[in-house]
């Protein structure tokens, strides 16, 4: 167990460490809106080539391949699982990717330009007016958001955990959510909330300050979600949207309804794909082991200066390169690390596409919003964060920080999940659902190993989520 924290711990280090890292054209105060053409977008692209691969290195990384493995099977207690938890790395599944895995990453790392564009880039790539706009927040965060423009009815589309506006296009033009939605004629809006990639700014902090960083998936859902709504709405001149949430973006609205419920009146329909309000039965060993540990690991966190987890910088993509870059050390961080935390399903893994994901994905988060999801897994309660009972009390008044409200979500809320799913269990959307007041549909995917995030990146996103998710929204 040490091991494991220890080997985390630098890991977490490795990626945080440059948590003040930002481009010097992303502290000008900006314009409110910016609108940009197709044109503009591919022709401003930026590339971020491989760099030489220096031998001495490459000799180190390949000398310590066995450690994430050696950890991982610790994880699984030789393959029987923990506590009648599941397992993602064994022997069979190593076997099942074989070289394949290795080849097809490769090919795809040297024949996908999509690595190196940006959000917008993409958008505009594959044949899509895009246009990026700002938003400013009450409690002064800047946002970027890209929108793909038409006549038809808003889509505010927000993201996860360490996620951004990327997520839904990564999958490719075929398959990416974002890009089905406007096919299918709507107004799509991609939401990046603070502290992501493309929403490292605030009026008067720099990310290089740790107070940039002092906010939870709370203020996600208390101060960016009514900042995009109103500024989407305002733009658009409609009285209401659609929303579309997947893990943390579910987890931010139900805090936008229970808080500031005013907003319900201002949403047609509530998607939320993987729905995380309670996760107390959380499968994920990875998760399990690290929750227990969470509030050490903050503290230690803040006293070393480290208040971001995974952002996007030359160092971290430099660390992504060398890990899926590698022999078989591609094999573990580049397909089973995601198994470990969301849950195994190798037949919905593009492996070709794993690039292009990993050069988009993670985006950047605090750590206090993992702190905050590790606080929910231990109390088995949806309530806002637990600062301790001393400050609790100065806080909230009670030496216990507040519940959150599920009656207040008024709005329509059809939610959609899956069996397979390590981080968000049936048994805790089935207490969810029975606390919203109206739940419109609850559709669980037909497929056996479909898992927390192949709702947005899966080979058959389209067929397994898109159709019944635009049969939803067409009833709205």
């Amino acid at each position: 167990m040490a091991a494991i924290i220890f080997s985390l711990l630098l890991m977490f280090a490795f990626s945080s460490s440059q948590s003040g890292y930002t481009r010097s054209s992303e502290l000008v105060h900006p314009r409110v809106a910016r609108a940009v053409p197709n044109a503009t977008a591919v022709a401003s692209a930026r590339s971020y080539p491989a760099p030489n691969r220096a031998t001495g290195l490459v000799d180190f990384v390949n000398l310590f391949t066995d450690v994430p493995i050696s950890i991982a099977r610790s994880i699984s207690g030789g393959g029987s699982g923990i506590n009648g938890l599941p397992v993602a790395f064994n022997d069979n599944n190593l076997g099942a990717l074989g070289e394949n895995f290795v080849s097809d990453f490769k090919f795809g790392l040297r024949n996908n330009e999509d690595c190196d564009l940006r959000c917008d880039q993409l958008i505009a790539k594959y044949g899509f007016p895009v246009e990026t706009h700002e938003v400013v927040t009450e409690d002064g965060y800047i946002l970027k958001m890209f929108r793909i423009p038409s006549d038809g009815p808003p889509v505010l589309v927000q993201h996860g955990l360490s996620g951004s506006a990327d997520d839904y296009v990564v999958a490719g033009s075929e398959s990416g959510i974002a890009y089905l939605l406007a096919r299918d004629g709507y107004d799509v809006w991609l939401a990046n909330s603070r502290g992501c990639k493309h929403s490292r700014r605030h009026i008067t902090m720099k990310p290089s300050r740790g107070k940039f960083w002092d906010f939870s998936w709370h203020e996600v859902g208390y101060y960016d979600l009514p900042a995009m709504i109103d500024y989407a709405l305002n733009v658009t001149g409609r009285d209401t949207l659609k929303y579309i949430g997947h893990s943390q973006g579910t987890t931010a609205f139900f805090v936008l309804g229970s808080e500031r419920p005013e907003y319900m009146d201002k949403i047609a329909l509530a998607v939320a794909m993987s729905p995380v309000a309670f996760n107390s039965h959380m499968r994920s060993p990875f998760i399990r082991l690290l929750a227990p540990t969470s509030g050490l690991l903050y503290a230690a966190s803040r006293a070393f200066g480290i208040h971001e987890v995974g952002p996007d910088n030359n160092l971290v993509r430099l660390g992504r390169w060398l890990a899926c870059g590698t022999g078989p050390l591609a094999e573990f961080f580049c397909s089973n690390i995601i198994f470990l935390v969301a849950g195994f399903n190798v037949e919905q893994l593009n492996v070709t596409n794993l690039p292009v994901i990993f050069s988009h994905m993670p985006s950047g988060s605090s750590a206090k919003q993992m702190v905050h999801y590790a606080q929910e897994i231990i109390s088995k309660k949806f309530r806002q964060f637990d600062y301790g009972a001393e400050e609790n009390m100065k806080r909230y008044g009670s030496s216990e920080p507040p519940e959150y409200d599920l009656g207040k979500v008024t709005a329509p809320v059809a939610l959609i999940y899956s069996d397979a799913d390590w981080l968000v269990h049936p048994r805790d959307v089935a207490k969810t659902e029975r606390l919203l007041p109206n739940v419109v549909d609850s559709y669980k995917v037909p497929s056996k190993n479909f898992n927390h995030m192949d709702f947005i990146i899966a080979k058959d996103v389209k067929k397994i989520i898109y159709k019944k998710l635009n049969k939803i929204l067409s009833g709205y």
